[in-house]
């Protein structure tokens, strides 16, 4: 696969155009949110600190009117990659706009997500192709072989104009495993129409996936009930 001539090099923002005020973005900060956070105590400082946050906010929103296909990555060890990904699914869908979800590792059992969604009808294209985590399939070979054939059904997604949203989840995991390729991923992503957002989720994404992309967020786990009180998974909570 090449690489699109539209599309910036890795590492690089894909933006084209002039940085957005960084000083707008400091003196929000400095104004804050407002309520006990405040230093004022009389309500009217209170008030005229509020409308110059109301002005700054509206001058910060104004001058931010890029569009752009995002890449989205959810690591990190903590609970909810696969559900945040699965927000992004819910709110495009309900914009009236199709989406794929393509599961890598999974699918050993049906998520009730997948069950729930299923009320989309075609707007939504579901595809598990794993057999489960590594210690149940017990076969390196037949996980590549696995991988491969989901990142093939995930390019042609990527390349398709009609889907607003791809979701590869648990894509970092098939990285970090070494059964997919880094290149191979920044490439698929390159192969995108200019505003189809994908999103990735898994633990432990490679740092070259990070640099490309646009939004990063890390889930931290503080505590985890299958740890610490021996709770099993249960439906509606992990599946």
């Amino acid at each position: 696969m090449s690489q699109s001539p539209s599309v910036e090099p890795t590492g690089q923002s894909g933006h084209s155009q002039q940085a957005p005020n960084s000083s707008l973005d400091q003196a929000a900060a400095e104004l804050g949110p407002g309520g006990d956070l405040a230093p004022e105590v009389d309500p009217e400082g209170y008030r005229k600190r509020m409308a110059r946050r109301r002005e700054v906010q509206q001058q910060r929103v104004g001058e931010r009117n890029l569009e752009k296909g995002l890449v989205l990555v959810f690591t990190g060890d903590g609970k909810g990659k696969t559900t945040a990904a699965l927000g992004l699914v819910l709110r495009t869908l309900g914009h009236g706009e199709n989406v794929a979800v393509v599961q890598f590792i999974k699918g050993g059992w049906q998520p009730g997500e997948a069950r729930a969604l299923q009320l989309f009808g075609e707007a939504l294209a579901w595809h598990a192709l794993g057999e489960g985590f590594t210690w149940e399939t017990q076969d390196r070979e037949r996980d590549r072989e696995l991988v491969q054939q989901a990142w093939r059904r995930s390019c042609e997604f990527l390349a398709d104009a009609n889907r607003k949203l791809v979701v590869l989840d648990e894509v970092n995991v098939a990285l970090k495993l070494g059964y997919l390729g880094l290149d191979q991923v920044l490439e698929g992503l390159a192969l995108r129409p200019p505003l189809t957002h994908v999103a990735l989720t898994g633990r432990g994404a490679p740092a070259g996936l990070l640099e490309r992309a646009d939004l990063v967020t890390e889930m931290k786990l503080l505590r985890h009930p299958f740890r610490e009180q021996g709770v099993k998974a249960q439906a509606g909570i992990e599946y």
